[in-house]
């Protein structure tokens, strides 16, 4: 069994240098059902910190609770005032296939009111899933990018984010999550963005190389493929897929607005019909004084006050017409629009009426 596998690895390395150059290979753009990372979360103590501890109450009741693990009582109702201790939130992202002993970088993220983290260090903290379970935990001295100061007069200056820091390789893992991977007889690729195209090309390229029916599309997503049941075969058996390479689908025209940014992401295949598009701006400015209406000395009235309104509509004198013939790419489009000098807002309402008028051929989507 293991000398086929072996005249298949030959087939796809020699093959692969034969492949067209937007090829991409199948673990690029996919991931296995089963096969995924975990997220921990744990609750803990910094301590060490140079006065720039938290005052939240959960801080101190976190402290009593420590003292009392280690057989130092507290009188009640004393306040320990730390100022050097700090509550946070400890997240780290548990790989695949992970094994006890291994370690893992953790985030350090304040829960309180702490100014800084720089310099503490982080209590044994446990690490559960979402199961409930303690798979990880850390403890280690923390790595902070910023800084902040601040001085008595109450002014103050801040670098990055001083109140989150990470502990490279601070979490040692202590239980391995189950996995299905050595179950059944068959894996699951799913695609990263489904389409049909793709689906259909990754599966004609497996089936050409290790047979007819080995792999089946079941959606735009997902593809079934037959593998062996011995784990160090399957190990092989997924290595030479996943090294496969295959043309993949073009993706929907799209043209991506960003309207609180004004950034506009136009893609590669979108397509106009024919349409005219004028553009230019008009600028009404208004401005209103006031003004005192006084009488003669010896005429009878009264002193009043006349509002006076000034009106100013500015076209801005540069109004153009743009035209787009049939079949008009990205590059007459953005073409067109250096021309005429638009700005992203005026971009953004340009590409919306031509959505609407039915003559930009693209999903328009407003983020």
């Amino acid at each position: 069994m293991m000398k086929i596998w072996r005249q298949l690895l030959v087939i796809v390395l020699f093959g692969g240098l034969t492949t067209a150059a937007y090829a991409e290979r199948i673990k690029d753009i996919t991931s296995i059902a089963g096969v995924r990372s975990n997220q921990l979360i744990g609750y803990g103590l910094v301590v060490g910190l140079d006065g720039t501890g938290d005052k939240a109450p959960f801080t101190t009741q976190t402290f009593r609770n420590m003292m009392n693990e280690f057989g130092i009582t507290l009188p009640a109702g004393t306040d320990p005032k730390l100022k050097n201790v700090a509550a946070v939130s400890v997240t780290a992202e548990l790989p695949p296939f992970a094994k006890p002993g291994q370690r893992v970088d953790v985030t350090v993220s304040s829960l309180g009111n702490a100014k800084s983290l720089r310099g503490g260090s982080l209590l044994f903290t446990p690490m559960k899933g979402a199961d409930g379970n303690i798979y990880a935990v850390a403890q280690g001295n923390l790595v902070v990018g910023g800084f902040g100061a601040e001085g008595n007069d109450g002014s103050s200056i801040t670098v990055n984010v001083p109140s989150v820091g990470r502990i490279p390789n601070g979490a040692s893992v202590e239980a391995s999550v189950p996995s299905t991977f050595g179950r059944g007889d068959s894996l699951i690729f799913n695609l990263d963005q489904p389409d049909f195209t793709t689906a259909r090309a990754m599966t004609e390229k497996i089936n050409d190389l290790l047979g007819p029916n080995t792999a089946e599309a079941l959606d735009a997503t997902s593809i079934r493929v037959s593998a062996p049941r011995d784990t160090s075969q399957r190990v092989a058996y997924l290595s030479l897929i996943e090294n496969l390479e295959i043309e993949t689908g073009k993706e929907r025209a799209k043209v991506i607005i960003n309207s609180r940014t004004g950034t506009i992401v136009m893609g590669q295949n979108v397509m106009i019909e024919p349409v005219a598009v004028t553009h230019g701006s008009l600028t009404v400015t208004i401005n209103e004084d006031f003004q005192v209406a006084q009488p003669n000395a010896l005429a009878e009235g009264e002193t009043v006050v006349v509002p006076q309104t000034n009106i100013n509509v500015d076209d801005g004198g540069d109004s153009r017409m743009f035209k787009f013939g049939p079949g008009v790419t990205l590059d007459d489009i953005v073409k067109a629009v250096n021309e005429v000098g638009a700005a992203p807002g005026d971009l953004m309402a340009i590409l919306e009426a031509m959505k609407q008028a039915g003559a930009l051929k693209a999903e328009l989507i407003v983020i």
